[in-house]
């Protein structure tokens, strides 16, 4: 069989190129051992479900793993205790049948509460049958339920939490689950529920006695390096493996469907295009920012769930916002709802005690989603829209002239606006200036370690190019000196002769236009508004 990336649905060894889980699965185990009940929550298409179902055949020598997933039950079916009841022990039976050491007497008895026709049963009828078949087992048994999410708004559901919360105190006398492992996008112990339209939001614990879950489920570069080498294996396509792990990684941060979406670009895609024509050429530098390209303009689920927690959270959207545009500086703290909320859907991660965004590939999502809602009332949008030609020449961008030509034009339309709109917007008028120009050919991200109040370094990818502009608030001449010394070490990272500045200048005397300072055996193009 011929393998493939995959990025609908579980991924599978045998049919798919994928990252060894042996470390990570290693470590769950660990927690199953010592009978741990935990939550596996994770931003959506993290890797979850490939994870659970690798999980239950590395367990089941040891274990009886009973595996389910909540998208099997219907809303309808979370109405009632009884109804809820009936729909879990049909999902458990339809597991068992295959289980050959469940106990007989367990077994009719699950499939009694299973009898739709029978509207009286309880939860507690439910948990008294766990214990018994957990009592009587010849192994211990594990409880799997994936895509809790789907209940999460039901309060039978949080009835059968507690339900699971009080065995497993009750453990020591009563016998239960080895282990109970729930996997969806929210924190089960920090679940918010609404029970009724008329009541607000609420926080609730129903589940306090989950463990901590702190395996990392994103992908190293040595991950990435690894699932590459079987597909060089295969492919024999002589692409420097240990770079393009890393070149991915710098993408995608380790976001699995990033990782793996790009991976299947390059190799179905970029491949039988007429510039990459074949798989030697499409594993290549050039390659990987082509298929970054086209996956910052499609639309699929992902990216689609993320914009629409923007609308349904207004506070993870100022958040972000602030992020991307403004440089202040926002501390990590898992107290703060906001942070909460965008850590929990993916948008930021903790990087050094500060919240920044995931990776690239998501804030360019973001950039061209927040600037889109102002394409339409941007001049300075129209004037690089209705310039564009002027700024390509053989298929190369001419960055200079894009320089001159914004500082012309933002000098015409905002010249005499104040510190604080300079501060505020200039460096997001920019981008809006750059973004009809390269639309569609390139693509442009902020580097997330320069991003502050005073610094913010834009990185375009453009035919297979790069350029380095830094976007910085003038604070003398000092500060100006440092800011040209740290780009030419920036520049160095890059392996580039030539980078960019484009500084905003308070002072009323200020030299407005573009000149060329050089440093050393570099050229630095300096832009003054």
């Amino acid at each position: 069989m011929t393998r493939y990336f995959n990025v609908n649905g579980a991924c599978n060894p045998n049919r798919h190129y994928m990252v060894d889980l042996t470390s990570r699965l290693q470590e769950i185990r660990a927690m199953v051992d010592r009978g741990e009940y935990f939550t596996i929550n994770r931003a959506r298409q993290y890797g979850k479900t490939t994870t659970i179902r690798a999980l239950e055949k590395f367990l089941q020598a040891d274990y009886m793993v009973v595996s389910l997933d909540f998208q099997n039950i219907e809303s309808a079916e979370f109405g009632t205790g009884s109804s809820f009841v009936h729909a879990l022990t049909r999902e458990i039976n339809k597991k068992i049948r295959r289980m050959e050491e469940v106990p007989k007497g367990v077994e009719a008895q699950l499939a009694i509460l299973a009898d739709r026709t029978d509207q009286q049963v309880r939860m507690a009828d439910l948990m008294e049958c766990f214990s018994k078949w957990c009592e009587q087992a010849a192994r211990p048994i594990v409880l799997i339920i994936d895509e809790v999410d789907t209940a999460s708004n039901n309060q039978v559901f949080l009835d059968f939490l507690a339900q699971l919360r009080a065995a497993y105190l009750d453990r020591d006398t009563i016998p239960t689950f080895q282990s109970v492992i729930l996997a969806g996008v929210y924190d089960i112990r920090n679940i918010r529920r609404k029970l009724r339209p008329e009541e607000e939001h609420k926080t609730n614990s129903p589940w306090n006695i989950a463990a901590d879950f702190l395996v990392d489920m994103s992908f190293s570069v040595s991950d990435i390096a690894g699932m590459l080498e079987e597909y060089e294996a295969d492919h024999s396509t002589g692409m420097n493996v240990e770079s393009m792990a890393r070149l991915l990684y710098d993408y995608t941060s380790g976001y699995p469907y990033l990782v793996s979406r790009l991976c299947k670009l390059l190799d179905e895609r970029i491949s039988r295009t007429e510039r990459f024509s074949g798989l030697s050429a499409a594993w290549t530098k050039g390659g990987l920012l082509e298929a970054v390209k086209l996956l910052v303009a499609e639309k699929n689920p992902l990216f689609e769930s993320l914009l629409n927690k923007i609308t349904d959270y207004p506070e993870l959207r100022t958040v972000v916002y602030d992020l991307l545009f403004t440089g202040r500086a926002v501390p990590y703290s898992p107290w703060n709802r906001s942070i909460e909320v965008a850590e929990m859907f993916g948008f930021v991660r903790n990087e050094k005690g500060s919240a920044v965004i995931s990776n690239r590939i998501f804030e360019s999502i973001l950039y061209n989603y927040f600037m889109s809602e102002e394409y339409i009332t941007s001049k300075l949008y129209d004037a690089g829209l209705q310039e564009k030609n002027q700024f390509i020449a053989g298929g190369h961008l001419n960055v200079r002239r894009i320089l001159e030509k914004f500082v012309e034009t933002f000098d015409y339309l905002y010249g005499d606006r104040d510190e604080e709109f300079l501060e505020d917007t200039g460096r997001r008028y920019f981008l809006l200036f750059l973004k009809p120009i390269i639309n569609g050919v390139g693509n442009s991200y902020v580097e997330a370690e320069t991003r502050n109040r005073e610094r913010m370094d834009v990185v375009i990818d453009y035919r297979g190019e790069q350029f380095i502009i830094e976007m910085k608030i003038w604070r003398g001449n000092t500060y100006h000196e440092r800011g040209e010394e740290q780009l030419a070490a920036y520049l160095d990272y890059f392996h580039l002769k030539k980078g960019y500045m484009l500084s905003f200048n308070f002072n009323k005397n200020k030299e407005i236009g573009v000149k060329e300072i050089v440093l050393g055996d570099r050229v630095l193009v300096e832009a003054v508004v």
